[in-house]
């Protein structure tokens, strides 16, 4: 008896998620159709004529819309396991197989003392909030390594420095789940990891870091946080244009560039106040790790100058890592998230047309959108802080020396 009983939850998460994700490949799979433009182009188009390019073993040199790190290859080439499917149908099976690990690591984060299925239940219900997009894109594949580095941390420290060196390598913002890992371990691990992927990138196919190069006469894409301001212009007569420019749709014209130069401002406030935290940090627990990933993520995604839908997995990706915790402070800005992901399916791509065009509807989606990660991302920064800085401390003294983060009790 006591065993069937443990096996219900189990059997209630797995046919959730079962459910949710068929819907999901029926919709990429267009036996169902989504409000909106169609999502897939990017697989079925730009990722396969990448695709061409890369077997023969260079990157795309010439394609300015190219502006991921060289291990990205591995998720573009990645449909040759499945070389009896169509690529765009075996590149969205794999993507649900990514999207499936995920929930097995999460679960199985989820058992034992301080620990919490929720997490698991925020991955289930999450993902599908994003619509078909998610597996339209190559990111659950980049959240299932930086999710599996921070659940590494505890036990396998070197382990979770290498996975996030490859993630970092597939898409950059997985090199933030370090932040809060205890040791030189993890850091070791993934520079050593990190450099020789890159340098065997480097050594055997052309252009691995020409992406570097492809993106210095970006725009502000219409979607971000700084996007409003134009949006808001155009109804007062600013004569600035949307364009698709290096494979987003972005605002071109006036003041453009003083925007995006704010952007990139406000980013380097927000790695400052990182580091200030890391330094003035000394209480360091089982979750503290995840808390940090998801409170830095969240931080860069607001200042970046362009939050397409296919960021918000990286958040639910971490978002679900903390709920696995107990002890985690992170519960409202999850659930902000949550909300955010909800309110994100409706600005693209139910209602894209009327973004593009600065429609009351599509100003007001991203208003809600946006707001909603600006308030995660200083909830969740404070929330970090107070975990983790105790009160009366000198903020750049150094830290003491602290026990193992599994071994560290969770504060009360």
């Amino acid at each position: 008896m006591e065993t069937t009983d443990a096996r219900r939850p189990a059997a209630r998460l797995l046919t959730a998620w079962g459910a949710t994700r068929l819907v999901l490949l029926l919709f990429v799979l267009k036996v169902l159709v989504f409000p909106g433009p169609d999502v897939t182009g990017d697989v079925s188009v730009i990722y396969r004529d990448w695709y061409d390019v890369l077997r023969t073993g260079t990157f795309p040199l010439d394609d300015t819309t190219w502006q991921y790190p060289p291990a990205a290859a591995f998720a573009i080439l990645s449909p040759a396991l499945l070389p009896f499917l169509e690529y765009a149908t075996a590149f969205f099976v794999l993507a649900c197989a990514a999207d499936l690990a995920v929930l097995a690591l999460l679960w199985r984060a989820g058992r034992g003392s301080g620990r919490s299925p929720r997490g698991a239940w925020v991955w289930v219900a999450g993902v599908p909030l994003l619509g078909p997009t998610v597996y339209a894109r190559y990111d659950v594949m980049v959240a299932a390594v930086a999710v599996a580095a921070l659940l590494a941390a505890g036990r396998h420290p070197r382990v979770a420095g290498a996975l996030a060196a490859l993630g970092a390598l597939l898409k950059v913002w997985p090199a933030l789940v370090l932040l809060g890992m205890r040791g030189r371990a993890p850091w070791a691990a993934a520079a050593l990891s990190g450099a020789g992927l890159a340098a065997l990138f480097a050594a055997t196919m052309p252009g691995a870091f020409a992406f570097l190069t492809f993106q210095r006469e970006r725009g502000t894409e219409v979607e971000s946080l700084g996007s409003l301001v134009f949006h808001v212009a155009r109804h007062f007569g600013w004569n600035g244009e949307v364009l698709l420019n290096y494979g987003s749709v972005e605002f071109l014209g006036p003041y453009v560039g003083a925007v995006s130069t704010v952007a990139l401002v406000l980013t380097a406030l927000a790695f400052g106040w990182l580091l200030l935290w890391r330094l003035a940090a000394s209480r360091f627990a089982a979750h503290t790790a995840a808390d940090a990933a998801f409170a830095a993520v969240l931080m860069f995604t607001v200042t970046s100058r362009v939050i397409s839908p296919q960021y918000m997995v990286w958040l639910i990706g971490l978002a679900a890592v903390c709920r696995c915790f107990r002890a985690s402070r992170m519960r409202v800005p999850v659930a902000l998230v949550l909300a955010a992901s909800l309110v994100t399916v409706l600005e693209f791509p139910v209602y894209f047309a009327e973004v593009v065009a600065s429609d009351p509807l599509g100003v007001a989606l991203l208003f809600v959108r946006n707001g909603l990660l600006v308030a995660a991302a200083l909830l969740a920064a404070r929330a970090l802080w107070r975990d983790t800085v105790p009160r009366g401390t000198p903020a750049l003294s150094p830290p003491p020396r602290t026990a193992h983060a599994d071994e560290a009790p969770a504060p009360s």
